[in-house]
């Protein structure tokens, strides 16, 4: 295969995939983002988390949220639990690295509030951890899954679930669900 025909196929087995999400899970995205939407008018906060490049993805949400997305506005209460390095290793050394997240959310959040647990897999102990502290706390838990779902499907009260085995393909669209998420909550709020 040269690489132009793998690239037409990457992009091609992609769009495919993407096409899937938009047929299967239409309403699972018009869900999630009417809970942002409900949060953010009560007054409480989203919260992203997720490992390698999910944390990445987690960062790059909340900052849409805070900064800007499709248009200057005023800025909206989001917070990436993956960027604090002097917290997450304290947290990793003294604790476990299983706990990063749920002592953040111990800390932090509160009822009314969202956590959005970007997981390829949806086996990682620190967003299985994440997920049991908020669900303590009666904040709504949000799954942007992979594979099969993994343990965390069982945790969230909202679901998607990429079917993919490619951490790549899965990790784009989480993203790209992600960014339709923000537009719909910028057009809720009239922003």
């Amino acid at each position: 295969m040269t690489p132009a025909e793998q690239a037409r196929a990457e992009l091609t087995t992609l769009a495919a995939l993407a096409t899937r999400i938009g047929e299967a899970h239409a309403e699972t995205i018009a869900a999630i983002a009417d809970v942002y939407v409900a949060a953010l008018r009560a007054g409480g906060t989203l919260f992203f988390a997720g490992n390698g490049g999910s944390a990445a993805d987690a960062q790059h949400i909340a900052t849409e949220y805070v900064v800007r997305y499709g248009h200057n506005r005023r800025p909206l209460p989001a917070v990436a639990l993956t960027t604090d390095t002097s917290l997450l290793t304290a947290c990793a050394n003294d604790l476990g690295f299983d706990e990063i997240f749920a002592r953040q959310v111990e800390a932090l959040a509160r009822s009314g509030d969202v956590l959005v647990l970007h997981s390829t897999s949806g086996e990682s102990p620190n967003t299985l951890r994440a997920a049991q502290a908020a669900r303590v706390k009666g904040v709504k838990v949000v799954a942007l899954l992979g594979k099969s779902g993994g343990a965390l499907k069982d945790l969230a009260d909202y679901v998607l679930v990429v079917p993919s085995d490619e951490t790549s393909h899965i990790q784009e669209l989480h993203l790209a669900v992600e960014h339709i998420v923000c537009a719909m909550v910028e057009s809720a709020l009239g922003l």
